[in-house]
C-alpha cells in the first residue's frame, strides 16, 4: 500500500514558521542597535516602496548607533521621513549623506511593552504552528477516508504530526525566552 501523505511537506512548512517568526521578532528594538531594526521600514522613492537597504549601506559602528550612508542625496530628506514615521521611536540626525540613529537606553515601561508584543508575537507562531497541524490532520482524513493509507498508517502519521508541533511549539518558546533576557538586559 503506497502512502502518499507527505510528512517533509508539513515539517519544512512548519520550519517556515519560525524562519519567519525570528525576522518578525529580529526588527523588536532591544537596548543595541541592530541593522533588522530597519528591515520592516519602506521609502516611497522613484514611485514605489523600497526597503532602505537598497537606497543606502546600513552599518552598526558602536552598540547603540546605526550609520545609514546614503547614496542618492536627494532620497536623504525621505528616508528620514521614513525613519520618523515607523514604529522606531528614534530620531535620526542628518549630516550630509549620513544618518545616524542613536538607540536610546530602554525605560522600564518600554521593556515591559516590548515584552507583551514579543509574547503575542509568540502565540500568533505557536497558532501558524497548530493551523499546519490542523491542514495535516485534515489530509490525513481525506487519505484514510480514501483509503489511500491504513488505520495504522494515519495512526502513526497523527503521532509524528503532534511530535512535530510540540517541538517546533517548544522551540518558539525557547526562542521568546531568550529575546526576554535580551530585551530586559540592561
Amino acid at each position: 500500500m503506497s502512502s502518499e501523505f507527505n510528512e517533509k511537506n508539513y515539517s519544512m512548512k512548519m520550519e517556515k514558521s519560525i524562519v519567519s517568526f525570528k525576522k518578525d521578532i529580529s526588527t523588536l528594538r532591544t537596548g543595541r542597535a541592530n541593522t533588522s531594526m530597519l528591515d520592516t521600514i519602506k521609502v516611497d522613492i522613484y514611485g514605489q516602496q523600497m526597503p532602505i537597504e537598497q537606497l543606502a549601506t546600513i552599518s552598526v559602528p558602536e552598540a547603540r548607533l546605526i550609520s545609514i550612508q546614503v547614496w542618492d542625496k536627494s532620497n536623504t530628506n525621505v528616508i528620514e521621513s521614513a525613519i520618523q514615521k515607523s514604529e522606531l521611536g528614534i530620531n535620526p540626525q542628518i549630516d550630509g549623506q549620513i544618518i545616524r540613529l542613536r538607540i536610546p537606553d530602554l525605560t522600564e515601561d518600554r521593556r515591559k511593552e516590548l515584552i507583551k508584543i514579543l509574547k503575542n508575537m509568540g502565540e500568533k507562531a505557536k497558532i501558524s504552528i497548530r493551523n499546519i497541524r490542523r491542514e495535516a490532520n485534515e489530509e490525513l482524513k481525506k487519505s484514510l477516508k480514501s483509503k489511500s493509507i491504513s488505520e495504522d498508517q494515519n495512526k502513526n502519521f497523527e503521532k509524528n504530526i503532534q511530535k512535530l508541533t510540540d517541538n517546533n511549539i517548544l522551540n518558539i518558546e525557547k526562542i521568546v525566552t531568550e529575546k526576554e533576557k535580551e530585551i530586559i538586559q540592561i
